[in-house]
């Protein structure tokens, strides 16, 4: 079969091949871009993906650990004091006192606690409340010291050295005083 075009002859049984083949050269290098292209975007994907779980794994696991219990050190004498549990209500921190260690003090009350907390069992007592997580660290809220019945802001955070170590940190204005509690 031959076709005229402007004087020019053309003979589709002999271009056939040529043109077919060009084409399913043309479809093969399609589709092998087209699938390094699926591939990099997989591969994106897979990034993003562990990355956010690495991320999230690492805010979940900043808060796993200082939910808890610890244990509160004396700072005049460096004993061991009581032993508070950290725990997680809604979006916020919470923190009552478990245990009192020494067993003289075990049935104080909170007669310098004004409000809700004035005469009530400091064992049991909520003392630290509504921590909200700003990084690795939990602020913005406050805490109780039962034995002068003051209430300081809060900060809580695990050290970094050492994640057994819970530091907490009560501030009036811009003083604060740094307490190390030790994971029970």
């Amino acid at each position: 079969m031959e076709y005229s075009n402007l004087g020019y002859h053309y003979n589709i049984r002999e271009k056939l091949p040529d043109v077919l083949g060009s084409f399913f050269v043309f479809i093969l290098i399609l589709y092998i871009e087209f699938s390094k292209l699926k591939l990099v975007y997989t591969m994106n994907f897979f990034r993003t993906l562990f990355i956010l779980i690495l991320l999230t794994s690492g805010t979940v696991n900043a808060q796993l650990q200082i939910v808890g219990t610890w244990k509160t050190i004396d700072d005049n004498t460096g004993k061991p004091r009581s032993i508070v549990e950290i725990y997680k209500k809604g979006d916020k921190l919470f923190g009552k006192i478990k245990q009192i260690l020494n067993e003289a003090e075990r049935n104080k009350l909170c007669i310098e606690c004004k409000g809700e907390g004035y005469n009530k069992p400091i064992e049991g007592m909520v003392i630290i409340k509504n921590l909200q997580k700003d990084g690795d660290k939990y602020e913005d809220g406050t805490i109780l010291d039962p034995e002068n019945g003051k209430v300081y802001r809060c900060k809580i955070w695990v050290d970094e050295d050492n994640p057994n170590v819970l530091n907490v940190r009560g501030y009036i204005a811009f003083l604060y005083r740094t307490q190390k509690w030790l994971k029970v």
